[in-house]
């Protein structure tokens, strides 16, 4: 049987993830894959092997929520958000954008798609032209899509951008080197919001910025979801701060989603047990139950991309696997508690209650 939506066959993983969440789709992914390539050879190149950044990545998400991925670094999390904007192409796979196929789109409707679909990047050091103004960087989706093409008008449309994301209108002249951090990070804000998108990727948006501006920026992407109907997929590995942002949360293992669930849910009663890791090392407040919580900390490191372990790829640093494990991968499907988890034994709520802190409120 297929996926009627997007014409890759429908596994048990796919029907799943499909069935997660109520409410109108905007995206629909269905087993993602980016593999690199890893070549040896000056003149005569031969590839050797790849890197499975993402391998088969399937997943939701609907209109105007706040979807967080979060995972180590080097799970694919970055990479699947280059992906669901075409940034990179992928190596197999299905990306539906209110039902068309962007997987494969022709490079004029690529930058058609790109109106409804922005990024806003990681460090605001690096992703600003340091050559141009504020007023140029800015008024560069305009100049792309060939519109407010009158100076005057162009001037107008960039100063209110500016204005509406806390940023001094009359400084649309100056330089990014003359601006902080967060400064700058708005300054990225503006330029991803100047086309009234549909849908936002956010990298990492604050993790470059001090505690205290991050607040200030993710208070921002808030306000303006809010006003413009944004859809935000958040990718971060700061907890907390997912926890803040996000309506529903995918982490994400070695290129695959391992649990799914709404914010609450997952925070509160992870299923899979490299979730309940994560959330096991988040600070707590609380000096009396930081005493008594029993810390789950992951044996070992994470595998290679290039030679990711067999069956469930999170058995080598599981203290719950068993031979199953190492035999046979663990689909994505509902437990108890409607998280969609992969695995074959997940967390029961004794052992949620004895290693994760924030099902007791913290």
């Amino acid at each position: 049987m297929s996926d009627r939506m997007t014409g890759v066959p429908a596994t048990a993983e796919s029907r799943e993830l499909a069935h997660a969440s109520d409410g109108e789709t905007l995206y629909e992914i269905r087993d993602l894959k980016k593999h690199f390539p890893l070549t040896t050879g000056v003149i005569f190149r031969k590839q050797v092997g790849a890197v499975h950044a993402v391998d088969g990545v399937s997943f939701d998400v609907k209109r105007g929520e706040t979807l967080g991925l979060v995972g180590e670094s080097g799970c694919g999390k970055s990479t699947t958000g280059r992906l669901l904007l075409r940034l990179l192409d992928p190596t197999s796979g299905s990306i539906r954008f209110e039902g068309e196929e962007i997987a494969d789109i022709n490079p004029k409707r690529l930058v058609a798609f790109r109106r409804d679909a922005q990024m806003i990047f990681q460090d605001p050091y690096s992703s600003l032209n340091p050559r141009k103004t504020v007023g140029s960087i800015i008024a560069e989706p305009f100049s792309i899509h060939g519109l407010k093409t009158g100076e005057g008008e162009r001037r107008k449309a960039v100063q209110e951008l500016m204005d509406t994301v806390g940023l001094n209108p009359e400084h649309y002249n100056r330089y990014p080197h003359e601006f902080s951090g967060g400064q700058r990070q708005r300054i990225g804000v503006a330029r991803a919001v100047a086309l009234k998108p549909k849908l936002i990727v956010a990298d990492e948006p604050v993790s470059a910025l001090d505690v205290s501006i991050q607040a200030q920026v993710l208070n921002l992407l808030r306000e303006l979801q809010r006003d413009l109907g944004l859809t935000l997929i958040f990718i971060a590995h700061d907890l907390s701060v997912v926890r803040h942002m996000c309506d529903r949360v995918a982490v994400m293992y070695l290129g695959k989603i391992v649990e799914l669930a709404s914010s609450d849910q997952l925070y509160g009663h992870p299923r899979m047990p490299y979730t309940g890791a994560l959330m096991s090392a988040v600070p707590i407040a609380d000096p009396k139950l930081a005493a008594v919580k029993k810390r789950q900390i992951l044996a070992g490191d994470v595998p290679s991309p290039t030679n990711p372990p067999p069956a469930c790829r999170f058995h080598t640093r599981c203290w719950k696997a068993q031979d199953v494990c190492r035999q046979d991968e663990p689909l994505l499907e509902e437990k108890d508690g409607g998280n969609v988890a992969a695995c074959h034994f997940p967390l029961t709520d004794a052992e949620v209650l004895e290693r994760v802190p924030t099902s007791r409120g913290v």
